[in-house]
């Protein structure tokens, strides 16, 4: 009489590590997709703000920026603009809201008639509210 084998042979075990390899790939290209967009939401126009004890840090809500960098180069919402695209942005702001604030930034190496010309065509386009932005003084 032929009988069967008592024993049974261990089959393959499964696999108990973590490949960690897809991961880890993943992981570098979310770093390298922060590490170049994070310059990118920082403000692109920069200024150096004059200093001011009143500054105060917040924002309020209905506003429009307007800046100036030291060449005489004018900015609305850190876009380069000239003196009439300036009236028509401004001018629709206007149209839009009258009780938006003007919020004008300029590099204390622009001259002092650069600004008016700029606080000017802000008046001329219907908005009176003109608020100058500062750094806290330290």
């Amino acid at each position: 009489m032929a009988f069967g084998r008592l024993e049974r042979t261990q089959g393959p075990q499964p696999m108990s590590d973590i490949n960690v390899t897809p991961l880890v790939d993943v992981m570098l290209v979310l770093v390298v997709i922060f590490i170049i967009t994070a310059p990118l939401l920082a403000s692109s126009l920069r200024l150096e703000l004059p200093k001011a004890e009143g500054a105060k840090s917040g924002e309020v809500p209905k506003f429009v920026s307007v800046g100036v960098d030291k060449a005489g180069v004018i900015f609305l919402n850190d876009k380069p603009v000239d003196a009439q695209q300036l009236a028509k942005g401004l001018a629709a702001a206007a149209k839009e809201n009258p009780d938006t604030e003007v919020q004008l930034r300029g590099d204390t190496a622009v001259s002092y008639g650069r600004i008016v010309e700029v606080m000017g065509i802000a008046q001329k386009a219907g908005l009176n509210r003109i608020g100058f932005v500062a750094e806290p003084a330290k």
